[in-house]
């Protein structure tokens, strides 16, 4: 999963249907588990653009997006956020809330 920007993940937001952006600290372990999980949806759901960015550098876009807690999925719905998703759960549940 590639590491995006603000204007990458606003970008994507834009120009495609559906997207997911994976927000993480690098010392979190429930993120580290998360991160595992991101990557086999990612292999699953190749057509859906996902990104990831460390949110220990965003804090500003934390403040704006009112994130509560890492990991967080924020996944945007033509152009708006759709849902946040702090429960990651399972890979199936990933996926489930991609497919909509």
């Amino acid at each position: 999963m590639d590491e995006w920007t603000i204007e990458t993940w606003k970008e994507k937001a834009e120009t495609h249907e559906l997207t997911a952006f994976y927000l993480y600290t690098p010392f979190c372990g429930t993120c580290m588990v998360a991160s595992k999980m991101m990557e086999v949806v990612e292999a699953l759901l190749p057509q859906i653009p996902m990104g990831k960015a460390n949110l220990n550098y965003l804090e500003e876009f934390a403040f704006e997006q009112q994130i509560e807690s890492v990991p967080c999925l924020i996944i945007t719905k033509n152009g708006k956020v759709y849902e946040k998703v702090y429960a990651f759960k399972s890979v199936q549940n990933l996926y489930e809330k991609l497919t909509l």
